[in-house]
Order: C-alpha cells, then sequence, then structure tokens
C-alpha cells in the first residue's frame, strides 16, 4: 500500500473499519505493524518507553510465535496488540476459507478484538467476517518507511505534512523498515509533541468488543462463521 493518506474510494470499501479517531482532539495514535522481531522491536519499545507513550502493535502471528520474548515485552510494557494474519497474507488473492483460518490462528495466540488487514485490502466476504469478530482498524496515515525509495528524512517529512488530529499512524517494526526507523521515529515523536499532540491507543475499542461477542463465545469456530 503506497497511499500515505486513504482515499474517500478505498474508505468506502469498508465503512465500518475506523480510519481516524476524534478529529476534534489533538492527539495521535502510533501503531507497528508485522513484528514483532527481535532486531527491531526491543529498539521501538524503548524508545517508546524514553517517551512516556503506549502504541499498538499489529503482529504478524508467525513472527509473534516464532519470537516470544518479543511478545512478552510488548505485553509487559503496557502496549496493545493487534491481529495481523498469521501469515501475513494478501487477502485479494485467496478465498474466505483459509482467509479465515488464518485471522483465527493469529487469534488464537494473540487474543485482541483488534484486527488490521495486511496490505489494507480485503475481499467483500473477508470483510464481511472479519468485522463480525474484531473491530477493523485502518489508518490515517501511512509512513511508507518500508519503501525503498524513501529514506528516513522522507519518512520523518511526510509525518509533518499529513498528521492531524485523531490520526491512526503506522510505522513497521520490520528489517526493510528498520533504518528508516530509526531515523524518523524519535524525530516524529518530538516533532508531534511539540505541536502539542497526545498520544492515545485503542483502550476503549479494546473494552468495548465487536457485538458479535456478545453474542456467545468468541472462540467459537470463526471458520464455520465465514462459511455461513
Amino acid at each position: 500500500m503506497l497511499i500515505e493518506q486513504p482515499p474517500a474510494l478505498l474508505r468506502a470499501l469498508y465503512p465500518d473499519a475506523i480510519w481516524r479517531m476524534d478529529p476534534s482532539k489533538k492527539e495521535i495514535y502510533l501503531t507497528f505493524d508485522d513484528g514483532p522481531i527481535p532486531r527491531v522491536t526491543p529498539w521501538v519499545l524503548d524508545t517508546l518507553e524514553s517517551y512516556g507513550i503506549r502504541a499498538t502493535f499489529f503482529m504478524v502471528a508467525d513472527n509473534a510465535r516464532r519470537h516470544p520474548r518479543e511478545l512478552a515485552m510488548v505485553r509487559e510494557r503496557g502496549h496493545l496488540l493487534g491481529n495481523h494474519t498469521f501469515h501475513h497474507v494478501r487477502g485479494l488473492q485467496m478465498g474466505i476459507r483459509p482467509y479465515a483460518e488464518d485471522v483465527r490462528l493469529a487469534d488464537s495466540l494473540l487474543h485482541t478484538p483488534l484486527f488490521r488487514p495486511p496490505h489494507g485490502f480485503m475481499s467483500p466476504a473477508q470483510y464481511a467476517y472479519v468485522r463480525r469478530h474484531f473491530h477493523i482498524v485502518m489508518w490515517d496515515l501511512v509512513t511508507r518507511d518500508y519503501s525503498r525509495r524513501l529514506d528516513g528524512p522522507a519518512v520523518l517529512r511526510k509525518v509533518k505534512h499529513y498528521a492531524r488530529n485523531g490520526s491512526i499512524v503506522t510505522f513497521h517494526d520490520s528489517l526493510k523498515s528498520e533504518e528508516k526507523l530509526r531515523y524518523a521515529l524519535p524525530r516524529a515523536i518530538e516533532w508531534l509533541a511539540s505541536e502539542g499532540y497526545a498520544f492515545r491507543t485503542f483502550d476503549a475499542l479494546v473494552s468495548s468488543p465487536p457485538p458479535s461477542m456478545a453474542e456467545g463465545r468468541r472462540g467459537q469456530s470463526l471458520v464455520t462463521a465465514a462459511a455461513r
């Protein structure tokens, strides 16, 4: 996904997804996709801790499985977890049943009501399924820290240009983002703070599960539900 801010057409595809928080409040929601990994995630955690900030980590559950220490670190330091599927799957390249199975496998490890689709796309059937079981949290600003065309200063400039009240900002705790992330993240935090932004997480969503959870046990066969 190479779009810094989602266009109206993309938002219209997933009308129940959360793209931006309250635009009347000078608040920023930092999120990190694709981790956890040993080389990057601990540095992100140390950086956030040095500024007294909590964030939300949308994890590829296979990474969390392979790196339980880093998973535990994120939890122990008070950050929120999000489901980013088990294998970082491309939804538009697979059917609803295998997609639902991958989401379910991730849920069995991460246990979070928050979900973000890899690459930002789902088929209509996948979207209909996921929204029954999760809060779908998208983004208001993708930093593109993974792009080979950008360097650290360019990533920082994108934050300064596109950040606004209620922005959900997406970085990546991944190897291909590491160099740019190490440059841009602390500088972005300092700039946002200097502009008067407060840093928030999705605690209200976590404490207010999707309606389907109230209808029965959340652990009921999600694959069965997807096949209906």
